[in-house]
């Protein structure tokens, strides 16, 4: 198995989704660790010569940074930080989410700007590599001291407390550490501020939410690709020439991926066609491609901030400087998070369109896409429910980064919300898989009521796999477990 080598080359979403799908262990780097010891070599003899307050290492935290701790205390006062901080509520975050919350954070701290010891970070590797996931929950972070609340969770089984998922059970850290024979780490000064300072709960959703997006935006050129020919619709649209006046880079990719699609197909040869189709099959290139666009930059957003170092205060061994400033402000985050629940938004809009105009009854097709309808009510509901979901995404989509709150007393005056922001854009993508679930319900029943005329080669494949899973629909049934089938298809399956 390939060992992902920890501050080497930049980490992008790409090289994330391949240490993911590769399952691939990870390890610090020789340079990585160099520049950990460094730095923590540094701050410990600048500590032996100083009485001066440096904050958070031998200060209060926030409001309280005026206070002053006593060198004594200073192991005492990270520990209590952890245990003080460790206050988040509400759901659990999703597993996976937490693993890359681990990731995320061993490549922040790599850098040698944080004056954490060699020995916490090669036990947050050694977590990630025995997928020893701590509990962390979605509320309490503002999105500004960095995410305090989820990283504490994150850290605290690092001293012994809290809770973790371990061979699919939940155990207290305490457990844990019995059936390993492991022992709680006693943080130095500074340590523990570096592993609860920063934004990798945000960053791990962000990454988590691009990562499914980019699956999803394919998926959607595909079964829009099947709407259109379902719909009877033109393939002028999609050709080239009309793209090459407006040049976006998302508008030429999907026109050239629809094109794809179809190519071969009977059903778009066809003459005799309407002049003109609605917007949401004729303006798919336009649509699509620009949440494309959308997604791009907010990727590159991303990759900019998974390295870097977000935690306060910065140590420069080199520059013999200890800086206190701002870099676990999640405002870039909470910005592009809040772009992406737009661009994903209309990705779900926009399908839920082509599925309301399947099922009209028009085009020579059946209402609802059923025999005998009246006696059967084939696929009226899904639309409602598609309806529904494209609705609540919309409520969804208010910006979570207008907001702020006063905290600490008024020390931490202005906060980003960028958590919020990254929780509810995870209910966003799934609610968009679930409304292109619905739309490829509809688009694959459509085109066999077409029979004996055929799609493209790519599309019928598409259908015969599909049929695996939900079959042609003759008559009224359950298809709240199809939507379920249809979700799990498209999430399990790369769409080519």
């Amino acid at each position: 198995m390939t060992v992902y080598q920890i501050g080497i080359d930049r980490l992008t979403i790409d090289t994330v989704k391949e240490i993911i799908q590769s399952k691939q262990t990870i390890a610090l780097s020789t340079v990585a660790e160099e520049k950990i010891i460094k730095c923590r070599a540094y701050l410990d003899g600048k500590m032996s010569k100083t009485e001066e307050p440096i904050y958070g290492i031998n200060t209060g935290f926030g409001y309280l940074q005026n206070v002053k701790v006593e060198s004594d205390q200073l192991t005492q006062l990270q520990h209590n930080l952890l245990l003080s901080h460790a206050c988040g509520t509400g759901n659990e975050v999703p597993k996976p989410i937490v693993k890359l919350m681990l990731l995320l954070k061993i490549q922040s701290l790599s850098y040698g700007h944080s004056a954490i010891a060699l020995t916490t970070v090669q036990r947050l590797v050694d977590f990630y590599n025995h997928d020893i996931l701590p509990v962390v929950y979605t509320q309490g972070s503002l999105g500004a001291s960095g995410d305090l609340a989820p990283l504490a969770h994150l850290a605290i089984p690092l001293i012994g407390e809290g809770e973790v998922w371990y061979n699919d059970q939940k155990i207290s850290t305490v457990q844990l550490y019995d059936q390993l024979g492991w022992q709680p780490l006693t943080l130095q000064s500074k340590e523990g501020l570096a592993l609860i300072n920063g934004t990798q709960f945000m960053s791990a959703y962000g990454v988590s939410c691009l990562l499914q997006s980019q699956h999803l935006l394919a998926w959607a050129d595909a079964i829009a690709a099947t709407a259109i020919d379902a719909f009877d619709c033109r393939i002028d649209p999609f050709l080239n020439l009309s793209h090459a006046i407006r040049p976006h880079k998302g508008q030429l990719q999907t026109a050239e991926n629809i094109k794809s699609w179809l190519k071969g197909s009977e059903l778009i040869a066809q003459k005799g066609k309407q002049t003109q189709d609605p917007y949401s099959f004729r303006c798919v290139p336009q649509v699509h491609g620009a949440s494309k666009d959308s997604v791009a930059y907010i990727q590159s957003v991303f990759e900019t901030e998974i390295n870097s170092v977000t935690d306060n205060p910065n140590v420069f061994p080199d520059e013999d400087l200890i800086i206190s400033a701002g870099n676990f402000h999640g405002q870039p985050l909470a910005l592009t998070l809040d772009f992406l629940c737009l661009a994903l938004a209309e990705i779900g809009s926009i399908s839920e369109r082509r599925t309301f105009q399947l099922i009209s009854g028009t085009r020579g097709l059946p209402p609802f896409l059923v025999k005998n309808a009246g006696l059967n009510s084939g696929l009226m509901i899904t639309q409602y429910t598609a309806a529904s979901i494209a609705s609540e995404n919309k409520q969804l989509c208010t910006p979570a980064s207008v907001d702020s709150i006063v905290s600490s007393n008024g020390q931490e005056d202005h906060v980003s919300m960028g958590a919020n922001a990254a929780t509810k854009c995870l209910r966003v993508v799934e609610n968009v898989e679930r409304i292109l679930a619905i739309e490829l319900i509809t688009a694959t029943q459509a085109l066999e009521l077409r029979r004996p005329l055929k799609s493209s080669p790519k599309i019928e494949n598409l259908i015969q796999d599909f049929r695996t899973l939900v079959s042609f629909n003759d008559a009224d049934r359950l298809l709240a477990n199809d939507i379920k089938s249809a979700v799990r298809f498209i999430h399990s399956r790369q769409s080519n």
